[in-house]
């Protein structure tokens, strides 16, 4: 099973939480479906996201361009820098995850922003559960171009997070 996959799997289970104490079944909120919607959508475009870690790079950069100074004097700084740089580069590359697992370990205000941010497209479509939602969504080409859009923007915006499409 991928990684999405498991992803979506542990998500319609959060959802299905049995409380032991009462014996009552937890009901899933629209907020809940919507995270869940961009789960499914996400997962069928294959989107995996990276956050950037410019920060470290800048101080790789930074430090070995420093040592390289001390050590060679003015060409030393170049050379360290260059160095430095790329080595920064490679640290913070390629730390791509698949956008259904950022998804889920949102925090409920995160969550809530996103839901927000759905919401804005859906307008006041009604759905009684996700299967619904999901064909709602899934069958209007334009509406899954606007949600999938809608989550492109959030990550990017919120999460300062890149977006790319496995093949």
């Amino acid at each position: 099973m991928e990684v999405t996959q498991f992803c979506c799997f542990i998500l319609r289970l959060h959802s299905l939480v049995i409380i032991t104490l009462g014996r009552r079944i937890k009901m899933p909120t629209p907020v809940d479906d919507v995270m869940r919607l961009c789960c499914e959508l996400s997962s069928n475009q294959q989107m995996k996201a990276a956050v950037k870690n410019s920060g470290k790079g800048a101080i790789m950069a930074g430090a070995i361009a420093f040592a390289g100074g001390l050590m060679g004097g003015p060409p030393g700084i170049a050379v360290g820098g260059a160095v430095g740089g790329l080595l920064g580069c490679w640290m913070t590359s390629g730390q791509f995850r698949p956008l259904p697992q950022i998804i889920m370990e949102l925090p409920p205000h995160q969550q809530e922003k996103l839901y927000n941010d759905v919401m804005a497209i859906l307008g006041n479509l009604n759905w009684t559960d996700l299967a619904q939602l999901t064909a709602l969504v899934m069958g209007n080409a334009t509406l899954k171009q606007q949600v999938a859009a809608a989550l492109v923007n959030y990550v990017t915006r919120e999460l300062r997070a890149e977006v790319h499409y496995s093949d």
